[in-house]
Formats: C-alpha cells, sequence, structure tokens
C-alpha cells in the first residue's frame, strides 16, 4: 500500500495551490460578499484543465485520476469554497454522467464543451418534493415524434443561472417508479426554458443556486443519456461521484480553517504566552487535524477505488460524511480559538462556517450518507 502521490499527483498539488494562492485568496472575499460569480476564475481554471481532470484528452479533458481531481478541489476550495463547488459540479455532475453513459456523438459534442470550459454544465435533479426521495420526480419528458418535451421544476441547481448545458433527470412513465425515470442532456439555449429564483444563500456565495423552470422545453429524440428506463442508475452513479468532489470540497474548508487558526494562535497573547501553549488550545488542534487526515485518507481511496474501476459507492459516502463534519467542527472550533475575532469579518474563519454547513447537506446530507453506508454493510 502506498502512501505517497505519484509525479503527477505532486505536480497537480503544486500547479494548483500555486494557482489559488495567486489568484482565489485575495478574490474570496470579494467572491463572497458581493455574491459574484468569479467567471474570470473559471476561464483560468479551464486553461488549465481543471474543468474536466479526469475526462480523458481526446474529448479535451486533462486524461488525469480522479486523486489529481480530489486534490485539485481540496486546494481550490482552501481559499474559496464557491470556486470549489463551481468546479466540482462541471467536472462531477456533468461530465462524469455523459463520459459515462454518452454516446460518441454526445462526448463528441457537449463533454468536450464543458471539459474544456467553453460550456459550463450542472445536474438538474432535485425537487421541491424531490431531496432525499431522488425517485419521487414530478418533472416529465413525453417523446413526440422526433422530440422529447419536457415540463418541470428543478431546485438548488449549482450552476444553474450560468450553465449551458444541463444533464437532466425526468419522469417518462409515473407507472414504472424509478424504472421510468430517464436522463437527458438539454441545452438550456432552447425555447421553453428559464431560470426561475436565485436563492440568496448563507454560504458558497459566489455560486449560483437557481431555480430551473421548463415548459414544453424541447429536445431532440438523441440528447436521451443512457438507455430508456436507467436514468435513476445515471443519477445515483453520478452522486458517488459527486461526493468525492465533495468530500474534498470540505477538506479544502477543514484545512483552511486548522491553518488559520494555528496561526492566529502562535500568535495571540494572553497571560504571558502564546495561547498556543495552552492544552486547551493544542488539544483542539491536535483533534481537528487528526479528523482531517482521517478524511482525507477516505477520500483518497475512495478516488483510487474509482479510478481502478472498483466499487466505491460506500467509501464515498464515508468520506464525504467525515470530511463534511470534520470542516464543519473545524470551522466552529476555529472561531472559538479566534474568539471575538472569530465572529468578525475580518477574519475569514466565519466565512469557512457558513461555507462548511453545506457540505453536510447537498449532493446526500449526512443521515443520507449514514443511511448508504449502513445498507452496504447490512445488505
Amino acid at each position: 500500500m502506498e502512501f505517497k502521490y505519484t509525479e503527477e499527483e505532486r505536480m497537480m498539488l503544486q500547479m494548483v495551490r500555486s494557482f489559488a494562492e495567486k489568484e482565489i485568496k485575495s478574490l474570496a472575499k470579494e467572491t463572497d460578499k458581493e455574491h459574484k460569480f468569479p467567471a474570470e476564475t473559471v476561464r483560468k481554471l479551464a486553461e488549465l484543465g481543471l474543468m474536466g481532470v479526469s475526462v480523458p484528452v481526446e474529448y479535451e479533458g486533462a486524461g488525469m485520476s480522479n486523486i489529481c481531481y480530489s486534490i485539485a478541489i481540496e486546494e481550490i476550495s482552501r481559499h474559496c469554497a464557491a470556486t470549489g463547488v463551481i468546479m466540482s459540479v462541471n467536472n462531477s455532475l456533468a461530465c462524469e454522467p455523459v463520459k459515462l453513459f454518452g454516446t460518441e456523438e454526445q462526448k463528441k459534442k457537449y463533454l468536450a464543451d464543458m471539459a474544456s470550459g467553453r460550456k459550463l454544465g450542472c445536474l438538474g435533479l432535485t425537487e421541491p418534493n424531490a431531496g432525499s426521495d431522488a425517485a419521487n420526480l414530478s418533472t416529465t419528458a413525453v417523446l413526440d415524434g422526433d422530440e422529447w418535451v419536457i415540463n418541470g421544476r428543478k431546485i438548488f441547481i449549482t450552476n444553474g443561472n450560468e450553465a449551458d448545458y444541463c444533464v437532466l433527470i425526468a419522469q417518462t412513465d409515473k407507472s414504472k417508479g424509478h424504472h421510468g425515470i430517464c436522463a437527458f442532456i438539454v441545452d438550456l439555449d432552447n425555447p421553453g426554458f428559464s431560470v426561475g429564483t436565485l436563492e440568496d444563500k448563507l454560504g458558497i456565495r459566489g455560486s449560483s443556486t437557481a431555480e430551473l423552470v421548463f415548459e414544453e422545453c424541447r429536445i431532440p429524440k438523441e440528447n436521451l443519456l443512457g438507455e430508456m428506463g436507467k436514468g435513476f442508475r445515471v443519477a445515483l452513479t453520478t452522486l458517488d461521484g459527486g461526493r468525492i468532489g465533495i468530500a474534498s470540497q470540505a477538506l479544502g474548508i477543514a484545512r483552511a480553517a486548522i491553518e488559520d487558526a494555528a496561526a492566529y494562535a502562535k500568535e495571540r497573547v494572553q497571560f504571558g504566552k502564546p495561547i498556543a501553549k495552552l492544552q486547551a488550545i493544542q488539544w483542539m488542534i491536535a483533534d481537528l487535524t487528526t479528523h482531517y487526515e482521517a478524511a482525507r485518507l477516505l477520500t483518497h481511496r475512495a478516488a483510487y477505488q474509482k479510478d481502478q474501476g472498483e466499487s466505491y459507492a460506500k467509501e464515498a459516502a464515508m468520506a464525504k460524511l467525515m470530511a463534511a463534519e470534520t470542516a464543519m467542527k473545524a470551522a466552529t472550533q476555529g472561531i472559538q480559538i479566534l474568539g471575538g475575532y472569530g465572529y468578525t469579518t475580518d477574519y475569514p474563519l466565519e466565512r469557512y462556517f457558513r461555507d462548511a454547513k453545506i457540505t453536510e447537506i447537498y449532493e446526500g446530507t449526512s443521515e443520507v450518507m449514514r443511511l448508504v453506508i449502513a445498507n452496504h454493510v447490512l445488505r
């Protein structure tokens, strides 16, 4: 068993860490405060090949491993979690299902556009009555000649306001339950599509969270993604991979909170010595670092198993659960270490705290992650 990075992985770490520190760190506060989509940063990520990290080079991706992808998301999210999730969604929730289930024509047309960064993608799954119960969809797709006619609403869609393409999950036959669900690729320039409500959020404010509205939206028959009736499988497989991305985002937030809190503790003097000398502070840092390292190992194991073509659903759920809860704990205790300063916007700990919370919710809540893990263990 090998615990050190390959040359490719070391190069990815060095490249993205340098980029994040030079190009993202100084913009993160403004991105959050102004709810500003970082379009120029996303363009630069595309130039570095980071919008399609594990997409094969023949479809204009970087052709790298999922461990490289995890490393990249963590490094970006260490400075701006909103930028991290924009990148994660395009990679995991948009490119990945087209890579795995798309026809050759779909890959050349849609996957190459998204992996290169010319276009931005999103996943249309969640609905007002279909959150954790992802099979309870109301959005419909009805075949009319050579076109699918789509009607319905999707909510809480990351990248929804800026996306060019949507991997859409919809019902084609309600009587068949989840066997009547199909996946589609929708060009969001099509008539009948509009962006509805844009959410005003607690955190990750630089990424849009939008309502997608489909009213008699017509797409070509050949835009069915995967087999008829297999859309629920497309969705679940996509979410498994997405959880590696969100776990990596949470790792970045956790590391930011730990590093910032530790740096402050070494500088802040009380009772005649730095508070880093106090056992209470030392134990916080020790516990947080241990949890972070454990979450990182879980995340990289899930990514490795994905790279090897092995089953990784349980491992991805474990990674996301551990990393998300570590991020929340690190941000909470980081604020505690900074005391009153941690509660102000003069320091980024309060942003880490706000950004961390969503990692326990999207792409499967922590409660759903526990169900996934238990189902694999107890089956």
